[in-house]
């Protein structure tokens, strides 16, 4: 699994590379450094001892498998909603990919049984809440491991089943956890990585219509390109700032609308049109540093401990702890909050009356029509939430396991509430755009640019002109989905 987009394509109903041959050497020298600790009794974390602060209670030969299954049932304590579909496929399929690289000590038979389950559509059922991000994600993780068994809850085909139920009615078999496969399963970090990669390609694309949409609302109140200079950029050279000066040029150069305010007289715009560069480039430049810290995670092996069948050691240490995640994820929240908070401004001045010449709330009859008032306080209570969510969750260590794990990460909840930051951005974006073709169609017959102008008819396609007061809630939504998943590309 090595990009993020990979992750997407699994998560969002791909099927998974088979095992290899050498995924399947790599595992059986693993499992056999295991098989080795298991027969000489030598301690090794989680095997032959308990674990957290029972680390110092032996555990003989003859019970190191019913550790195993009491791990997993102990550890089920999930509460809150079920995670998304696409959230447990992540997880399931970065689970896999950890253990496929041969350093968690498990049979093939794991790893196989979750490439089937994707495959066949068994979902375990995964409370959202949880895990504090170290040890990994213990409590959701142990629901999918459940499934797994034959226990806790799946659904397939939309009904839900016991685990044993769902495996059978695809054809499946649960598995006899054998020693180190439960805490295998357990210990990983990937509900924050699969939410959060999926979070960061939706971003992606958000800042991309984003972009699209200031150059509209720019069309729509006739601002100045002025600011997109190339030479504004060149003496302060962040890579962002660059990239959207260039794209606002592209997107705008040739336009109708921008040559009939020529000599208009006004000297400057409001920041959320003149600072487009700065600001958005800003945000560029956050979710490089963010994708990056997600890939290098699809790559890793996150359990504890860890097998390196080269040396034949097993070594304990913290690769299941969420810290390189809980940051870039709690940055991910702020930085689509800020792209949310920069487009509601635009909205806003966009509804308000005598800018631009156009209409109060953009509407043909002010008055006896409200027009497109109230889609701006919908995106502004939208983005009084992404405010608020936007606190970071790290920022919040609470102690667990009478204080052997001392310092957690919380980057589950980091990465679900930027989920919820990245949908709401999602729709107030579709917002900005409404309102943006809404004000560009009030200079026809001035036609913008080829790319802008095939942009008003990707976003009249979800959401068509208001010229009576209407019900918009679903069409908004709809182009919010499309635009966050990637149906629609601006």
């Amino acid at each position: 699994m090595p990009t993020l987009e990979d992750l997407e394509r699994v998560a969002r109903g791909g099927r998974p590379a088979p095992l290899s041959a050498d995924d399947r050497t790599r595992i059986a020298a693993a499992r056999a450094v295991v098989d080795e600790a298991l027969t000489s009794d030598t301690v090794v974390y989680g095997v032959t001892t308990g674990i957290g602060n029972l680390a110092s209670v032996r555990i003989g030969a003859d019970d190191a498998a019913a550790l195993q299954l009491n791990l997993v049932r102990s550890h089920a304590v999930g509460a809150g909603p079920a995670l998304p579909a696409e959230v447990v496929r992540g997880m399931l399929a970065l689970l896999a990919a950890s253990l496929r690289r041969g350093h968690s000590g498990v049979r093939e038979e794991v790893v196989e049984l979750l490439l089937a389950m994707l495959e066949r559509g068994v979902l375990p059922v995964v409370p959202a809440k949880g895990s504090v991000g170290s040890s990994g994600d213990l409590a959701p993780l142990a629901h999918v491991a459940l499934v797994l068994v034959g226990e806790g809850e799946a659904e397939v085909d939309g009904e839900r089943l016991d685990g044993a139920g769902a495996l059978a009615r695809v054809g499946l078999a649960p598995l006899a956890l054998g020693p180190k496969e439960g805490l295998a399963l357990i210990n990983g970090t990937h509900l924050m990585a699969a939410a959060g990669g999926l979070a960061a390609r939706d971003a992606r694309r958000l800042l991309e219509a984003g972009i699209v949409a200031l150059a509209l609302s720019l069309e729509a109140f006739k601002g100045s390109t002025v600011p997109f200079d190339e030479r504004l950029a060149g003496v302060r050279p962040h890579p962002g700032a660059q990239r959207v000066a260039a794209r606002l040029r592209a997107l705008l150069d040739g336009s109708e609308v921008v040559a009939s305010h020529a000599d208009c007289g006004r000297v400057q715009d409001p920041y959320t049109l003149r600072c487009a560069p700065q600001v958005l480039g800003a945000v560029d430049d956050a979710l490089d540093y963010i994708e990056g810290a997600l890939e290098r995670e699809l790559h890793a092996v996150t359990d504890n401990p860890l097998v390196f069948p080269e040396d034949g050691d097993v070594v304990a240490g913290g690769n299941f702890h969420g810290q390189p995640l809980s940051l870039p994820l709690d940055h991910l929240a702020l930085v689509l909050c800020e792209l949310a908070s920069f487009s509601e401004r635009r909205t806003y001045a966009l509804l308000s009356p005598s800018y631009a010449g156009l209409p109060a709330f953009l509407s043909p009859r002010p008055g006896l029509s409200s027009g497109l008032m109230l889609t701006q306080y919908a995106a502004a209570a939208l983005v009084n939430e992404c405010q608020v969510l936007a606190h970071p969750a790290g920022a919040g260590s609470i102690p667990t396991s009478a204080g052997q794990e001392d310092f957690n990460s919380m980057g589950a909840l980091a990465a679900l509430k930027a989920r919820t930051v990245v949908e709401n951005c999602a729709q107030v974006i579709a917002t900005e755009l409404v309102c943006a073709c809404q004000g560009l169609e009030f200079h026809r017959p001035l036609r913008t640019t080829a790319p802008l102008e095939a942009a008003v008819e990707k976003v009249r396609a979800f959401v068509p002109r208001i010229e009576e007061d209407r019900a918009i809630s679903g069409e908004l939504a709809a182009l919010a989905e499309a635009l966050r998943t990637g149906e629609v590309v601006l």
